[in-house]
């Protein structure tokens, strides 16, 4: 007895559900067979079943080989592909289909707007949006939403702005849109105060938000309001699951509190790798290798296969921690689980072996590499030789690392501070003329604290801030207290053809400093203080930090591009090597 064509569609739509290809292709087959090929509906059904399924090479096939194809049709092969990143693919399709006289419906546009923000294509997602206007879809809640995360993908957060404002009716996709737009560019107070104007006007946060909202915090390493979208995360009733989880993790390691991110690992209602990874990290960022270490063996003897992320998570944290012996047997164990190092992993091995002071062992894993070392591998060894002060080397590596990135500023200033460290002026100088004949600039520094759910940005010299006088007072007094237990500036990281004097003073308003002088005149006697800053920390801040946290009796926590710097009682985490 053949089924008839209500039963095929129930059985395609199960198969589509329960994800089963093999057996689609079974009823395929069988409906092949049947008087219900040619049904157009089935057809598009087909389709979809295998796109859902993710094997877009029968879906395109099923589609080709249909001798009718209508809207729906091309809109689910469209869908498809753009949920399988096959964006070039589901655009050429739109096109097709417009040339074919064919109007796009509200999935239709949406997909292709996603694809076209895949892509990063404004001049397409803007042609697709003046379609979307001539259809009458101006005002449709699901279209908007798609052009608002168009818009913020192609990073034009204004426009997208202009959207979300617009729309008449707003549903959870079109906010989570703008939220998680904000958390890619970085704008953490802008995603916060978004979020809570969404629960405000009635909407309910959705896992998606709150690791919107989680990342955004870890950019900014905003922890006091991490703290509070995560409580409003715990009073809503949502579960720890690993996709919100492991930003959340992520968060509170990159904002500094270590502790609460292996309480929320702990606490993971599942971990998968990206879980273990997150916390490796974190112990890396912290300078923990030792527990790092340990979780990597947990990790293993949990049944975990380790990945190339996962190995170098470990790498990271044996560098940070000058565990040389137990990284560089990790290196040798990555290929033992059938896994080709990548550049990343060379870098982390030469700035392992420059941590522990073989430079030259170091050169030579440089040149035995099996792949062509890059700026970053040679940058590695150039950190090491201005700690070790090996000059020669230092020079060899800088100027391999300007015939592969001409305009990094980073080591530029690496090799012209170890010039005027070692008192060659000229040399110096000389660095920092071929920086300026080529237009080498230095990324401006600003430094950060949070302080009452606040954030507070500075610059070097700030004159904006509101305190700036008291901040001021209060650094020159904490100074003097730190030049009377052993602070001496230090005025090689400052021009050097200025007087030592006028040297000095300009070490003294270097925007983490303004931070600390901010901290310590708003936070409580024994209080954590902790700030981030966008480059990284100069040799004379880093010192005066040290001694700050003797005079004070805090704890000062610094994160700047290379690690966190944990300052108590007058020496770092670090080891005085970052």
């Amino acid at each position: 007895m053949e089924p008839g064509s209500r039963l095929y569609t129930e059985l395609f739509k199960k198969c589509t559900e329960l994800g089963k290809l093999k057996e689609g292709q079974m009823a395929h087959a069988h409906f092949l067979a049947s008087r219900f090929q040619h049904y157009v509906s089935l057809q598009c059904t087909v389709v979809n079943m295998y796109a859902k399924c993710g094997d877009m090479e029968l879906a395109r096939k099923a589609f080709d080989e249909m001798p009718e194809r209508d809207m729906v049709s091309y809109t689910m092969l469209i869908t498809g592909y753009s949920q399988s990143n096959g964006f070039k693919e589901a655009l050429d399709l739109y096109v097709e289909m417009l040339k074919m006289g064919l109007q796009p419906n509200e999935f239709t546009f949406g997909s292709a707007l996603k694809c076209a923000g895949g892509m990063q294509s404004d001049a397409m997602g803007r042609v697709i949006h003046g379609t979307c206007l001539k259809c009458g879809y101006d005002n449709n809640v699901y279209v908007g939403s798609a052009l608002v995360d168009m818009y913020t993908r192609c990073k034009r957060i204004d426009d997208a702005k202009a959207i979300f404002n617009g729309l008449e009716c707003k549903n959870e996709v079109s906010w989570n849109a703008l939220i998680a737009a904000y958390a890619r560019e970085g704008e953490g107070h802008n995603a916060v105060e978004l979020f809570s104007e969404m629960k405000r006007v009635g909407f309910n946060p959705t896992h998606f938000t709150y690791s919107s909202i989680f990342a955004a915090c870890a950019s900014n390493g905003a922890l006091e309001q991490g703290k509070w979208v995560h409580a409003d995360m715990l009073k809503s009733g949502q579960k720890l699951v690993a996709f919100v989880g492991n930003t959340l993790l992520d968060m509170y390691g990159k904002a500094g509190s270590i502790d609460d991110a292996k309480k929320v690992f702990d606490r993971l209602v599942k971990k998968d790798i990206v879980s273990w990874n997150s916390m490796l990290t974190s112990y890396a960022q912290h300078g923990l290798g030792e527990k790092a270490v340990d979780l990597f063996e947990e990790m293993r003897g949990f049944g975990f296969q380790p990945n190339k992320i996962t190995f170098l998570c470990v790498l990271n944290a044996c560098s940070h921690s000058g565990l040389l012996d137990r990284g560089l047997y990790y290196f040798e164990l990555l290929r033992k689980y059938k896994l080709e190092p990548d550049i990343t992993h060379y870098v982390t091995v030469v700035d392992l072996l420059g941590r522990a002071g073989q430079l030259d062992r170091a050169q030579t894993f440089i040149s035995e590499m099996t792949i062509l070392p890059t700026a970053a591998v040679w940058k590695a060894l150039l950190g090491a030789c201005r700690m070790h002060k090996n000059m020669e080397l230092g020079a060899y590596a800088a100027e391999r690392v300007f015939e592969l990135d001409p305009h990094d500023s980073g080591p530029h200033m690496l090799l012209s501070n170890m010039y005027a460290s070692a008192g060659r002026l000229s040399d110096a100088a000389r660095v920092r003329k071929m920086m300026n004949e080529n237009g080498v600039k230095k990324e401006p520094a600003c430094s950060w604290v949070e302080i009452g759910n606040s954030v507070h940005v500075f610059v070097a010299n700030d004159e904006n801030h509101p305190q700036r006088e008291e901040i001021r007072r209060k650094w020159e007094e904490i100074r003097d207290g730190i030049e009377k237990i052993g602070y001496v500036p230090d005025t090689s990281h400052v021009l050097w053809f200025l007087d030592e004097r006028e040297r000095g003073e300009r070490l003294q308003y270097h925007s983490e400093k303004l931070a600390l002088a901010f901290a310590i005149l708003n936070t409580a006697a024994g209080t954590t203080i902790s700030i981030k800053k966008n480059i990284r920390v100069c040799g004379d801040c880093h010192s005066a930090f040290r001694f700050v946290s003797r005079l004070v009796g805090q704890e000062i926590v610094l994160r700047d591009t290379n690690r966190f710097h944990h300052f108590r009682s007058g020496s770092c985490s670090c080891r005085d090597y970052w």
